[in-house]
């Protein structure tokens, strides 16, 4: 949806407002937009990256942010000794290959996913995983008329809302 290269104006507001007092957490930091839309508000921002040259242009945008703690590596590596978060964006990587990342987000906290197509033809997996999920409830909102995103809270113990 965004090319590979940053997140959209939508998607960094909508972040920005979601983020706002939060412990924060961030799979696939890219380029670091998104990274400062949330850094903007959120109490702090632990974010992940793979790639060592996106990371370098992260850690360069990122310099102004003293709540922002940036690593390198997989999140698989660094999140979960971080305790649970209140938000979590996963921006990298598809999340239904990684549904242990519901365990990141404290109950009541908030699970972003971006860059979905609106009316997606045939099975979506994140999405099956978002709104099927016994841990979450999940609403789906347009970023603009060509892009979604998806917002999931992480219920309860009993998973009743």
């Amino acid at each position: 949806m965004t090319g590979g290269g940053s997140s959209l104006p939508e998607v960094q507001r909508l972040l920005a407002v979601l983020a706002a007092g939060k412990r924060c957490a961030e799979v696939g930091t890219a380029f670091g937009e998104g990274a400062a839309a949330l850094a903007s508000t959120a109490r702090s921002l632990v974010t992940v990256e793979l790639d060592p040259d996106r990371l370098s242009i992260a850690a360069y945008r990122l310099r102004r942010f003293p709540n922002v703690e940036l690593l390198a590596g997989d999140w698989r590596d660094h999140l979960p000794q971080r305790g649970r978060f209140d938000l979590l964006f996963f921006d990298g990587g598809r999340l239904d290959e990684a549904p242990e990342a519901i365990d990141l987000v404290v109950a009541g906290g908030l699970i972003v996913k971006d860059d979905l197509s609106p009316d997606g033809e045939g099975p979506d997996p994140v999405r099956e995983l978002l709104f099927n999920h016994p841990k979450l409830l999940a609403v789906e909102l347009l970023t603009t008329p060509s892009t979604a995103a998806v917002v999931a809270v992480r219920l309860g113990v009993t998973g009743a809302y």
